[in-house]
């Protein structure tokens, strides 16, 4: 209904009418909308999987982070292993904790998707023992593992995320974007880092070179994976971040200088369905010249061979050797298209949006992630329809709930 058509009949005295007609309108404009939806997206069945959004959180199962996830429509998640002064103990984690961290996130219709992997030090991969090639210490750290394998298949969690790395994330320094409110990006030049001489400090690996670092990989795998199989469970790697070139302190990173060749040798190591990626579309794309245009194939190249097991959502501007670390829709990559690549390979699984930029309110993390949850979510209602995410449908008579009124 026009304007003027509109307010001709409010002064007719026919209110009313108008507002049934406008409605009308309203409605057919929006079975409009949902035909020319169904025109353009593949139909998928119901019980079709698709992408969710999804969460890496260090907070894990506690209330605090639990109802942040479900207050902001998140209900997939990771979570990890219990620590103490900051350090992973994998000794500590029990069948029994496992299955309690998955009933505390059940209560809120959470679903722990995953685990992150632990072992022999903070963070698996940066100064493990398996990493490093130590015997007998390596093999002590594989038996952990192996048990954290069963534990989380008997808890009925089927994927565990990991690092493959001796260097831990390099960065140089941030970037202030005073068109984004002066947010602070996680930033990495590699001129600069030579320039403070970064590139020269020792580390206690010494000298690791490219043959060697995949064959502490291999040990580690042919421990890991047969392990993996008997549980059905998949372990995804993530990239080491960011890639660099030959030699930066001495240390080879498996991804490097070739972020695609890298990654199709690590793939390469082991044809088993157990044996994946936690796909850090960030991290691969640092190491890209053009990651605009160059993440497509990579993401075909794995998406055709099932290995896309988990998918950190991170956006950059620039590529290999500098770049910064900036929120989903103001990066270089088209992220609309890059989700699209993810579902047109079958790729089903978590979507975790991933090292958001700062700012300097106190609740920068808090905001940034909001941000980043409803952002993705968002596109994945665009891409598989409306009604494919509805809320989880909680028990609210359920010990633990209070019912406010008026």
């Amino acid at each position: 209904m026009k304007r003027k058509d509109f307010l001709k009949n409010v002064t007719a005295g026919t209110l009313g009418t108008a507002t049934i007609g406008f409605a009308a309108a309203g409605c057919a404009r929006e079975e409009a909308l949902l035909q020319e939806d169904r025109n353009w997206r593949t139909e998928i069945d119901e019980d079709s999987p698709r992408m969710v959004v999804g969460c890496q959180s260090r907070r894990g199962t506690s209330r605090e982070n639990l109802e942040f996830l479900a207050r902001h429509g998140v209900y997939h998640t990771d979570s990890r292993a219990p620590t103490s002064e900051g350090q992973q103990v994998p000794e500590e984690w029990s069948l029994d904790h496992a299955l309690r961290q998955v009933e505390e996130a059940d209560h809120y219709g959470i679903s722990i998707d995953a685990y992150h992997l632990s072992g022999g030090s903070s963070h698996f991969g940066i100064w493990s023992n398996i990493m490093l090639g130590r015997s007998p210490e390596r093999d002590r750290e594989i038996e952990q593992m192996q048990n954290q394998i069963e534990i989380a298949s008997k808890a009925g969690v089927h994927l565990l995320l990991y690092n493959a790395t001796i260097l831990p994330v390099l960065r140089t320094g941030r970037t202030v974007d005073p068109n984004r409110a002066n947010s602070s990006y996680s930033t990495w030049n590699y001129e600069e880092a030579v320039a403070q001489g970064m590139h020269e400090e020792p580390h206690e690996a010494g000298e690791v070179g490219m043959d060697e670092l995949y064959e502490r990989i291999t040990y580690w795998l042919d421990r890991i994976i047969p392990v993996a199989e008997e549980f059905k469970v998949k372990m995804g790697c993530h990239i080491a971040d960011p890639p660099t070139p030959v030699g930066y302190r001495g240390i080879a990173r498996w991804n490097s200088p070739d972020v695609f060749e890298g990654i199709k040798r690590f793939a390469n190591l082991y044809n088993s369905p157990a044996h994946g990626f936690n796909f850090c579309i960030g991290s691969t794309a640092e190491g890209l010249e053009d990651p605009r245009n160059q993440i497509y194939p990579i993401i075909e190249w794995l998406g055709e061979r099932n290995q896309i097991f988990n998918v950190h959502y991170r956006n950059i501007k620039g590529g290999w050797n500098n770049f910064q670390e900036v929120y989903p829709d103001n990066g270089d990559m088209n992220f609309v298209h890059v989700l699209k690549a993810l579902k047109d390979v079958g790729y089903a699984g978590m979507v975790m949006p991933d090292h958001i930029p700062e700012h300097e309110d106190p609740a920068s993390r808090d905001q940034g992630f909001t941000f980043a949850y409803g952002y993705t979510k968002a596109l994945l209602q665009s891409l598989y329809g409306f009604d494919a995410y509805p809320d989880r449908a909680l028990d609210l008579t359920a010990p633990g709930y209070t019912l406010h009124f008026g």
